[in-house]
């Protein structure tokens, strides 16, 4: 049985590895090989110098890069909104509210038709070469629905995420303070197995600053690590509490004042960037090269949902952030790899390199530019992972 493969011929290899190739940070490799052992990267170098393997694939001049890191996206759930989305682009404005809309068909989906759709995203989401997600509960707001979903969810992925703190129950609609109460009670401690991460909405609507320290703050005590919805609507206090709770990452990001941006530049909290959210709901872009002109990490995901952003496709996400907030096509590749796995504190993926995990997507293309150049062009003809071709 074949355990090593050798991918050479490849005209230009992403290893975001500075140090591996042109000393740039994607570090680029011109007329390269990637030789892969198992499910771990075993080499990366020019194709004249590759060891042998059991296998060879030519990549025929075409560009290679690491698999797609989505580091946020809400995958369990059912029905969808398109008379929302129908609405809103007739002139309605977006809210959190409607995510009452999804809670609803979500507790009415039996396990087996959540758990479809879940693997039906997923497959969706690995064709255009995203190897690593991340996906989060928060579309069932009571205690058996919140842990079905983590469950399910968790039968898919290691990055798991608590979102029961998502909105105000409509069950607890007069009393936000008793939801608050169960979010870091009984449903944590029914959720807190499956997941690795804990996150709260921190908006007008959903939840404000003092709950969303005390939801956040449960889930530390539970060995849950944070993560923010923050900033998205709204100016407030979101990033500010991302930062002081050393969450992994504050997301959205989209309204940020100059506190907001000197914090994520000096914490080790990742800006998620979800520009597939002000597409769906033509809301102002964030503002990606103030973040990155002050230093602070960025990352770039789908925020796939059925309400503000129906998307799986990461490609789409990178030519929006170049087009739309101010990002250089290698600065939202390299934010849609390394930065998604920065987001999820994770050294494994994001990156091909010695040791690295083997996920990779091979582009119909010479060069990643492509990815922002041709928008909505499917791009991705094979993808790797942990060594496999899957698609």
């Amino acid at each position: 049985m074949a355990t090593t493969t050798a991918i050479h011929n490849i005209g230009s290899l992403v290893t975001n590895d500075p140090a591996l190739g042109d000393g740039g940070p994607l570090g680029l490799i011109a007329d390269a090989a990637v030789v892969l052992e198992r499910d771990r990267v075993a080499w990366v170098g020019p194709t004249d110098k590759a060891p042998d393997a059991d296998t060879t694939y030519d990549a025929d001049g075409r560009a290679v890069i690491p698999g797609f890191v989505d580091s946020h996206s809400h995958l369990v759930f059912a029905g969808d909104r398109t008379q929302e989305f129908n609405a809103r682009m007739s002139g309605r404005g977006y809210s959190a509210g409607g995510i009452r809309t999804t809670v609803a068909a979500t507790r009415a989906a039996t396990d087996a038709e959540l758990d479809a759709n879940v693997a039906r995203y997923l497959r969706e989401a690995l064709r255009q070469g995203t190897t690593t997600f991340e996906t989060k509960s928060g579309y069932g707001l009571t205690t058996h629905d919140e842990a079905r979903a983590l469950r399910i969810a968790a039968q898919h992925t290691d990055e798991v995420t608590y979102l029961g703190a998502h909105i105000v129950s409509p069950d607890y609609a007069d009393d936000p303070a008793g939801y608050v109460e169960l979010v870091t009670g009984e449903m944590l401690d029914a959720c807190a197995p499956y997941a690795r991460w804990v996150d709260v909405f921190c908006e007008k609507g959903a939840f404000d600053g003092d709950q969303a320290r005390a939801i956040l703050t449960a889930g530390k005590a539970k060995g849950l690590t944070p993560r923010v919805h923050a900033n998205q609507l709204s100016y407030g206090p979101g990033v500010q509490l991302a930062v002081e709770l050393d969450a992994a990452s504050a997301d959205h990001c989209t309204h940020l004042t100059q506190q907001d941006v000197d914090a994520l530049a000096q914490g080790n909290t990742v800006a998620t960037l979800l520009p597939g959210a002000e597409f769906s709901t033509r809301a102002a872009w964030p503002d990606a090269r103030r973040l990155l002109d002050a230093g602070a990490t960025v990352a770039l995901s789908t925020d796939c949902n059925p309400g503000s952003s129906f998307t799986s496709s990461m490609g789409f996400c990178i030519a929006l952030a170049v087009r739309d907030m101010g990002m250089t096509p290698d600065e939202a590749l390299w934010s849609a790899t390394a930065g998604g796995a920065a987001a999820l504190r994770r050294e494994d993926v994001g990156r091909l390199t010695p040791g690295a995990r083997a996920d990779l997507a091979l582009l119909d293309a010479p060069s990643h530019v492509h990815l922002a150049y041709r928008p909505g062009v499917p791009l991705v003809s094979r993808v790797w992972r942990d060594g496999e071709i899957v698609g």
